[in-house]
Formats: structure tokens, sequence, C-alpha cells
């Protein structure tokens, strides 16, 4: 029997309503211990999935009562062609004893283009295949497990590839801030970032250490933005990350990452190029200050 703080798996079991007999993830990969673990607890199916909106959703998904798919996203449905394509830059070779590569969709179920931008349309459909931006190791068993992204991968100087996304998502539980994007070259070695404050949690910092001012003006202070560089790398100790993904300088923007500045999607994710090129300046500010030392 498996215990949480929720009790014992019937309680668990009870607590969402007592009938449930599938779960199905998608939109982000689901651990293999949490996976494991909810199908322990709900003594029902967990199934992981994997679909885009340009795919009309669903394109994977994994079987039930099966272990061997257990932290993959199953095989494809029926109504879809699945390729992997080679990305050389990042050593995955489709064609090799575990093939590994770019996820290709092709299948009637695919969208047409984007509205309107038949620029982003050409860089996705190619020869009818469309090229998702992620990176999947093929099964033995015929299912696919997610094991990179293509697009938020990138190198620094040094030659150390970061992973962007999984970065973001552990300092993303620091306390005290509510959204926070990482950027790195390859022509600089070390990450900067540009972060939005939690309001109430700098205001309480700021009283506490008798600095005055309203929000606007404490995300300039030098102060503050060392504080919150200080519990960043606080959680990245916690995380283990390596000397590498530790940032070295932030910019604090009091006003959130949205749509009406055409940062993020209409599903809330970060669209990267044009974050780089909304902050550019104070990216390069940031590079430039942190060289000088």
């Amino acid at each position: 029997m498996i215990f949480n703080s929720f009790g014992s798996s019937s309680q668990v079991r009870q607590g969402l309503g007592g009938n449930v007999r599938l779960i199905l993830s998608g939109a982000a990969p689901l651990a293999s211990h949490v996976e494991a673990y909810l199908r322990v607890v709900t003594c029902a199916h967990v199934l992981q999935g994997y679909g885009l909106t340009e795919s009309c959703a669903g394109s994977f998904v994994s079987l039930p009562n099966d272990m061997s798919m257990l932290g993959t996203v199953g095989p494809p449905v029926p109504n879809v062609d699945v390729r992997l394509e080679s990305v050389p830059e990042m050593n995955y070779d489709a064609l090799s004893s575990t093939p590994r590569g770019e996820i290709c969709i092709r299948g009637d179920t695919l969208f047409s283009g984007y509205y309107k931008r038949d620029d982003l349309t050409e860089e996705v459909l190619i020869d009818g295949w469309f090229h998702t931006g992620d990176v999947g190791e093929w099964q033995p068993d015929g299912s696919m497990k997610i094991i990179d992204r293509k697009k938020n991968i990138f190198k620094l100087s040094q030659g150390e590839y970061v992973a962007v996304e999984h970065l973001e998502n552990i300092y993303g539980g620091t306390p005290g801030i509510d959204s926070i994007w990482v950027y790195g070259n390859s022509f600089e070695s070390y990450l900067v970032g540009v972060v939005n404050p939690n309001k109430l949690a700098l205001e309480k910092w700021a009283e506490e250490n008798g600095i005055s001012g309203d929000f606007n003006s404490l995300c300039e202070n030098p102060k503050a933005k060392e504080h919150i560089l200080q519990e960043l790398s606080k959680i990245g100790k916690e995380k283990k990350l390596k000397g590498f993904e530790f940032l070295k300088a932030v910019h604090l923007d009091p006003e959130p990452f949205d749509m009406e500045r055409d940062l993020l999607t209409p599903t809330y994710k970060k669209k990267r190029p044009q974050l780089l090129k909304y902050y550019q300046n104070i990216i390069d500010e940031m590079y430039k200050s942190i060289n000088r030392k």
C-alpha cells in the first residue's frame, strides 16, 4: 500500500469520485514515477498522449495494461504517418540502432497552415510532413518517448547544450516570481533571464529591508535584482544544476509576459523569437555589464 498526504489509495480513488477508470495525460510529459504512482493510488489506467494544435490534437497514445509503455506516449494513432528526422547538431540519428530525431507527422488531420503566415507554414510543413520541433526516441515496442525539444535547445560558447524549458520549469518554482524567460546563445558562456516578480512578495521584501519605492521602481533597483538572483541560485543549488545552468544576471519586468505584446501564444507558451526581439537591448546590456566585471 502506498500512502501520501491524502491517505491510502482507496481514499485517493474516492477523492476522485470513486468511479475513475482512465486518466489521460497530455500537454507536458508526465514523469515515469508520477505515472506509476497514479496507477497505484487510483487503480485506473493512466495513459500518456501526444499531439499538437497543428495535428488536430492526439497523434500518439499509450495502451492500457502495457507496463512497457510507462514513460512513453505510446504508438501513433491509425490516421497519421510518423517518421523521425535526424538532428545532427544535437547528435540525434534517426537511423541509429536506437532511432532518435525530430518527430514529423503526415496525414489528413494536419492543419493547412498558419493564418496569413505563409513564412511560418513553410518552415514547419515540408513535402507534406509537419515538423513538430520535439525530439523523440522509438522504443522496441513501437511506442514513442519524448526526450528533447529541438527548438528550445541551444549551445553556449564553451560547447554545453542548454535545455531552456527544463531550466525555466526549475526556476519557475522560485518563491517570489511569477514567470521567467531564460536566454543564452553560442557567443556567450553563461545565461541571463527576464523575470516577472510577484508584486506582493517583492514589496514585502522591500519593506523588510527598508527599501522604498513603488513596484516599478523596485524592479529597477539593483538590490532587488540581486535578491531575485540569489533566490534563483538557491533553487538551482537545491536542484543540483550545473554551473553553466545558473543565471548570471536578471532583468525584472513589472509587466507580465502577455499576448498583447506578442510574447505568448493563445495557450500561454512563450514565443522565444519575439521575446528576444522585444528584450534585445536589455539582453545586450546585461551581457555587457557582466563582461565589464
